[in-house]
């Protein structure tokens, strides 16, 4: 099963645009994820309804940041792109009749439950500014060497 890098990709472009004075456009944000500009329309759309970020258009518009960057937690920016499912494992079948399946998937469950819980808690805990922050430290040890968007 494919992973959901939903919430990395738009945590990657939103750090970008952090860090520039200036909109940027659907492609320039496209390019640091090798990805399609309409799909990162449609998330961003997402975020703009959340006043996470504005758009403006015509020349020298773009994309930009309209929050408070210490007041936006990654839980946020979770649920803005739509909580996507943090596990890839499930049960192998969701009703079964069998008992020992029953067990299994109550056990099995529970778990997942407690440990994504756990996971979206911590999520809530990290705001936008501290990743910003933590970027800055690195970029400002970093030796000048090209910067790679991969």
């Amino acid at each position: 099963m494919r992973k959901d890098s939903k919430l990395s990709s738009i945590l990657h472009v939103l750090l970008h645009m952090a860090h520039l004075d200036r909109p940027m456009t659907s492609e320039q944000l496209a390019g640091y994820l090798d990805t399609n500009p309409v799909l990162v329309r449609r998330v961003m759309a997402g975020l703009r309804e959340r006043g996470y970020v504005a758009s403006s258009k015509g020349h020298g518009g773009g994309w930009s940041i309209s929050c408070d960057l210490r007041q936006v937690t990654l839980r946020d920016i979770y649920e803005a792109v739509g909580s996507p499912t943090v596990f890839a494992m499930g049960n192998r079948i969701e009703q079964p009749g069998c008992l020992v399946e029953q067990v299994v998937n109550q056990s099995l469950a529970s778990a997942f439950d407690e440990a994504e819980a756990l996971l979206i808690a911590r999520l809530g805990d990290v705001t936008l500014a501290q990743l910003s922050e933590r970027f800055s430290q690195l970029y400002a040890n970093h030796e000048r060497a090209p910067h790679a968007h991969h």
